[in-house]
């Protein structure tokens, strides 16, 4: 299915600043960088920020739920605003998007790019990759948990998503917005996206990023460990920047959102 046909719900706060275009992690929406998005506005950037396909108020096709297909989607969006000097911020599962953008449709819009908590380079662990922190059983254990009781499911990944070291960083009314946003995917996209970031390889991707790349992950993720994540993106590209957020969970963005926004202005900056 081509692009053009997807109907993506895109916010765009608009101006003259340059452009940071904001991916949300999986199952969320666009909402989740509620607390991104004002300051970085108020900072001169123009922000813009969308619903993956399959996801929130965006249209929910049968199928696409691939990175290529993903990427191409983040690329049409580019393209259609002819946005230039473009920094993409990917979380989580967006980070997959950065990296397949770059291998796919390369950096000649780019300025920067940020992978916060994200899933590259490659999650899934195996013979190939003995440093993915991603099991397959318990990658079988996630799907069939969604298979089975999706409000079960979606209340115990949040517990995960925002939890250090077992102690909940967020309020309580935050991990039930998230829930709420959860729902909003259909269970199509929710069960194609979690095979798409669970299993995709990105370390050839990888090796393409030459812009300048800041890797912000949380010590304490329990979703996305850093260890087999974060901190072998920042090895794969040279001259990238690291910033650890201590305490910090996979949704470091809400937990330690003061952290997090400071981190990402002062990159925004270079």
């Amino acid at each position: 299915m081509p692009t053009s046909s997807i109907r993506l719900h895109i916010e765009d706060t608009g101006g003259t600043g340059r452009p940071v275009i904001l991916i949300h992690g999986w199952p969320l929406s666009a909402e989740s960088w509620k607390a991104q998005v004002p300051l970085l506005r108020d900072a001169g950037y123009r922000v813009i920020s969308y619903d993956r396909r399959g996801f929130g108020r965006s249209e929910k096709p049968a199928d696409g739920y691939e990175y290529d297909t993903l990427a191409a989607d983040l690329a049409g969006l580019i393209d259609e605003r002819d946005l230039r000097d473009v920094t993409l911020v990917g979380f989580s599962m967006g980070g997959g998007e950065v990296a397949r953008y770059v291998a796919n449709h390369g950096e000649d819009r780019l300025h920067s790019v940020v992978f916060a908590s994200a899933v590259p380079p490659y999650l899934l662990k195996g013979a190939d990759n003995p440093d993915g922190p991603l099991t397959q059983e318990k990658a079988d254990e996630m799907r069939q948990g969604l298979e089975k009781d999706r409000e079960a499911f979606f209340d115990g990944f949040t517990r995960d998503f925002f939890s250090a070291d077992g102690k909940l960083m967020v309020t309580e009314d935050e991990r039930q917005a998230a829930i709420a946003l959860a729902h909003q995917s259909d269970q199509n996209a929710a069960l194609g996206c979690m095979k798409a970031f669970a299993t995709t390889d990105f370390r050839a991707d990888l090796k393409k990023v030459t812009v300048p790349t800041l890797v912000l992950h949380g010590d304490s993720d329990a979703t996305v460990p850093f260890e087999g994540s974060g901190k072998r993106t920042h090895a794969a590209i040279a001259g990238s920047e690291v910033v650890v957020l201590k305490h910090a969970p996979h949704g470091c963005n809400t937990s330690h959102a003061d952290d997090f926004n400071l981190a990402l202005l002062e990159f925004l900056k270079k």
